[in-house]
């Protein structure tokens, strides 16, 4: 134990001398310097925090930060907790999108059955919750029949998270799985689970190439099933370098067509960037209209896109950040998957993913707001109170030795302590070996 936390104790007590972003507070309590920061004081009481004050506020003899960082719980917008931690036994042989594709329906046919998919995905949840994360939304393959087993199974562990990480469930399926009576059973099965409608889309070719002629009549009837059960969207969408994969513009519109009340979040969109500006104007000033946010993926996206054989990538793969958010498009920052074939490495370590995205997107000079892609924003894209320091907040806080942004940005901060409900937690990564009996190779 850290000689910080070993100072944190009781119902009741201050956290003086601490660094926070200003973009977190509802107020920040004092000036806020070049990097986003603000020093202040902060108390909770029975679990939440009590106040927020000027640096000086707290007694002297209350357990200091030392001019470290304080950020509130971590939320993870897009992850794939169900294939999670499968590389030992199914391994991308080519590290490419369609390697990841075929290992991983592979591995689904032949080994995904309750008891490994439960060890994994709870690995998968002690490890976030280790790290300080409070709120996971996860997609699910959802294939019948597959999804008769894998929905009950991770509403169970919704359940059993409860209290510790908010756990949001989330179909992925190709859009045309919805035709017919296959996609009426699949969105009663998200609807009965209290989930939201996901799918992927997976258009291809140059950019002038025509979209096919069923692809809108099939966004509408998808649409339609949200629309009919109250259902939220969060959609995979036009991750691949082809300058054909335009279904971002086409949901946008059908969203502001249809007046679709629902919240829509959408992933990827690493085509973007290689398409016309105009293009690109065009569908940012509609996604806008149509209130829909985005969730982008960077070490994925980064790992899979532009990979040949014996040639150094030319493009980073990932989609217009900056842009969309001068736009007035909220982007938020996640893991998506972990240790499987689209993606071998990751930890479910939200301060990772802000530490690399940083570093892929140039989120920095200067850092500004962007300390909220994985926290406020991310979970008011879940529609979920969580990611700020606020007033009656839940004291669910993760403190870091590190003061200035670089040094957050330059280490791992495995030393941080992570508070639950204002208590320290003993929460460890769980060990490697564990999955050893059901993923060795």
């Amino acid at each position: 134990m850290s000689p910080l936390a070993a100072r944190i104790h009781g119902a009741r007590f201050w956290l003086r001398d601490a660094r926070a972003p200003a973009c977190l507070l509802d107020a920040p309590p004092g000036p806020v310097d070049r990097e986003g920061l603000v020093r202040l004081d902060l108390r909770t009481e029975d679990g939440r925090i009590a106040a927020i004050a000027p640096p000086g506020t707290a007694p002297a003899d209350a357990p200091s930060l030392e001019g470290g960082q304080l950020w509130p719980g971590l939320v993870d917008a897009h992850t794939h907790l169900d294939k999670g931690h499968i590389w030992q036994r199914a391994p991308n042989p080519t590290g490419d999108f369609a390697g990841a594709v075929s290992s991983v329906m592979a591995d689904r046919a032949a080994h995904w059955a309750e008891a490994e998919m439960e060890a994994r995905a709870d690995f998968s949840l002690r490890s976030a919750y280790a790290h300080g994360t409070v709120a996971i939304r996860t997609h699910l393959d959802s294939y019948l029949p597959l999804a008769r087993m894998s929905w009950p199974l991770f509403t169970r562990l919704r359940e059993a998270w409860a209290g510790r990480i908010a756990l949001q469930l989330c179909s992925i399926a190709p859009l045309e799985r919805f035709d017919g009576e296959e996609g009426e059973a699949l969105a009663d099965l998200v609807a009965q689970a209290g989930g939201v409608l996901g799918m992927v889309t997976r258009l291809a070719g140059g950019f002038g190439t025509p979209l096919p002629d069923d692809f809108q009549p099939r966004l509408d009837r998808f649409f339609a099933l949200a629309e009919a059960r109250g259902l939220d969207l969060d959609l995979h969408v036009d991750e691949s370098g082809e300058t054909g994969a335009r279904a971002l513009r086409e949901i946008a519109a059908t969203a502001l067509r249809r007046r679709f009340p629902g919240r829509i979040q959408v992933g990827h969109c690493c085509a973007l960037t290689l398409q016309p500006e105009a293009h690109q104007r065009e569908t940012l000033a509609l996604m806008s209209e149509a209130r829909m946010r985005v969730v982008v993926l960077p070490m994925c996206n980064m790992y899979l896109q532009d990979r040949m054989a014996g040639r150094t990538p030319r493009w980073r793969g990932v989609t217009l950040v900056h842009e969309m958010r001068k736009a007035g498009v909220p982007v938020s920052l996640a893991s998506d998957n972990t240790r499987d074939g689209f993606y071998a490495y990751g930890d479910l370590d939200m301060m990772e993913v802000y530490r690399e995205a940083t570093r892929i997107l140039h989120l920095d000079h200067p850092f500004g707001d962007w300390p909220r892609a994985v926290t406020a924003d991310a979970a008011d894209a879940m529609g979920i109170e969580a990611g700020r320091l606020s007033i009656g907040a839940p004291a669910d806080l993760v403190l870091f030795r590190a003061r200035h942004m670089t040094e957050l940005l330059s280490r791992p901060q495995s030393d941080r302590v992570v508070l639950r409900g204002g208590r320290v937690s003993d929460a460890v990564p769980p060990d490697w070996r564990e999955l050893d009996g059901f993923v060795r190779a």
